[in-house]
């Protein structure tokens, strides 16, 4: 066989400028059909997919508001007491500033008004010359379908607590149901449920719109039990006890006397919740800054604000827990973002009145037990 009758052997092969063009060609139209899918895609998932918190924030008119009102209650001590200074303090007061630190508020755009437990639904509350209707209530306002049927939105649930009763500590017990207090003169909050629950066991309940009125009343002898919410009672059991490491209540009432809280054993689990009004948007927003400062390991504002003004009430309050002392589960909130982006906002700087100091966690826990409501 001839030379030229062998086969060659393979080579390289040869990359012509007609194959890189027709490479390049590809390339070029695959990234513009991706990028035509994406074009197309992205306004379906907006239009599809849950809101931004940015749309949340529009769409509950927080987007450029200068100022958001909250009523809050101003005769609870460890709950929300308006102190001569006329600033505000307790658990509802830490709560109400980390929701808007949340919306983005700091403390100086913070307005806080007192509301009086009637108008609570409404959310009016008194600025001095008239009513005006705050953004949010927080003030100490228990869940239940009575008040959602008179027109309060609630959100979830940030503290549980239960009823309970406070006596003159000279009172002289048995006192572990309301039935103990047959015959008696017993005041709580027009308002609440517990007129109805005092007038079953057969004791001569007197309503009143301020639970510090009730207390007034206790003191003067005009009643020999107050009954509502733990939490709320353990306020004024705790403000007339010394060595109380500078937490001491003020007491504005006269004839201050020695008060002793009772275990009365047929109280619900009371779930505080905050009335947003009608706009689902900010009830959304609510929850989803709650579900964070349950959620994030990192964020300690529930527990500082529990620990500043609650828990270290329970060593004044033996025979009573004051509430539960974790935060309860909160509603989880859909919202729609990026993989880098953090769901909650960096807490801005307060340049108003400055947080309560973080307490260690000690002293008494809280034993929960499944009650019906007394509505406080």
């Amino acid at each position: 066989m001839s030379q030229a009758s062998e086969p060659s052997p393979a080579g390289p092969a040869v990359t012509t400028p007609r194959t890189t063009r027709a490479r390049q060609i590809r390339v070029v139209g695959l990234a513009v059909a991706l990028a035509v899918l994406a074009a197309a895609l992205v306004p379906i998932v907006f239009a599809m997919g849950p809101p931004t918190r940015d749309d949340l924030l529009e769409q509950a008119g927080m987007k450029g508001k200068q100022q958001l009102v909250i009523g809050v209650k101003d005769d609870q001590p460890g709950i929300s007491l308006r102190l001569s200074n006329n600033t505000w303090k307790g658990f509802d007061v830490d709560i109400a500033y980390m929701i808007a630190s949340f919306l983005g508020f700091d403390r100086s755009q913070v307005r806080f008004l007192p509301i009086e437990s009637e108008d609570r639904a409404r959310r009016q509350a008194s600025d001095g010359d008239g009513f005006v209707t705050v953004d949010l209530v927080i003030a100490s306002y228990s869940i239940n379908k009575k008040r959602e049927e008179e027109g309060a939105a609630f959100s979830a649930a940030y503290l549980h607590t239960e009823q309970s009763a406070v006596t003159l500590q000279s009172f002289k017990g048995p006192l572990s149901s309301l039935q103990d207090l047959a015959g008696r003169a017993v005041c709580s909050l027009t308002t609440s449920t517990s007129i109805e629950r005092l007038t079953e066991a057969g004791a001569k309940p007197r309503g009143r719109n301020r639970i510090s009125e009730c207390i007034q009343e206790l003191y003067d002898g005009k009643v020999e039990a107050v009954t509502t919410d733990a939490a709320i009672l353990a306020g004024f059991v705790t403000a007339d006890q010394p060595g109380d490491d500078g937490q001491r209540f003020p007491v504005t009432l006269k004839n201050a006397k020695p008060l002793r809280h009772w275990d009365i054993g047929s109280s619900p689990q009371e779930r505080w919740g905050v009335n947003t009004g009608p706009n689902k948007a900010l009830r959304d927003l609510v929850d989803l800054a709650l579900y964070v400062s349950a959620n994030d390991e990192e964020n300690s504002t529930w527990e500082n604000a529990y620990n500043a003004n609650l828990r270290w009430q329970q060593q004044y309050n033996p025979g009573q827990p004051v509430a539960e002392q974790e935060q309860p589960e909160a509603r989880k909130v859909e919202v729609r973002q990026w993989p880098w982006e953090r769901i909650a906002l960096p807490a801005p700087a307060h340049p108003g009145s400055p947080p309560a100091p973080a307490r260690a966690a000690s002293h008494a826990g809280w034993r929960g037990r499944g009650r019906r409501s007394s509505g406080c």
